[in-house]
């Protein structure tokens, strides 16, 4: 086995500190709720200063194929700063949840594109109604149509 050595600087470190400094008046969680549904599986994230996060279950990265009992069981760190999920091995960082950062980039990005892709009886007959009148507007005559 080969063992690797960490060098971190004196200059790393007290930037890391000063970063922590800036954090002690960010938000913090305090409690989780999971609140499975049928059609809505939420987490509900209570935080230090009153307010709660409501996060639907299939939008964090690692727990769209999670048991509703793994999903459950989830442990607060660092004084509020970040989730575990033991069973998942799984953390997510609180600061990223309240910014809506759900996961990797390239998980955002799925996620985004996936919302354009829904498929239902609604959108099937805007679109139809659209391409009748000769597809979507152009964003120039969009503007010019809404001076």
């Amino acid at each position: 086995m080969t063992r690797h050595k960490v060098a971190t600087t004196d200059a790393e470190i007290d930037r890391a500190i000063e970063l922590a400094k800036g954090l002690q008046n960010e938000p913090r969680v305090t409690a989780v709720e999971y609140r499975p549904g049928p059609g809505l599986d939420l987490l509900v994230l209570k935080l230090n200063d009153g307010h709660r996060l409501l996060v639907p279950r299939e939008d964090l990265q690692g727990l769209q194929s999670a048991t509703k009992e793994q999903i459950a069981r989830v442990e607060i760190l660092g004084n509020g700063t970040g989730l575990h999920w033991p069973a998942l091995d799984l953390d997510h960082y609180v600061p990223s949840l309240l910014r809506h950062v759900y996961g990797t980039k390239r998980w955002m990005a799925e996620i985004g594109r996936s919302g354009g892709s829904a498929k239902s009886a609604a959108k099937r007959k805007a679109s139809r109604s659209n391409g009748l009148k000769g597809g979507r507007p152009r964003q120039k005559e969009l503007t010019a149509a809404g001076s």
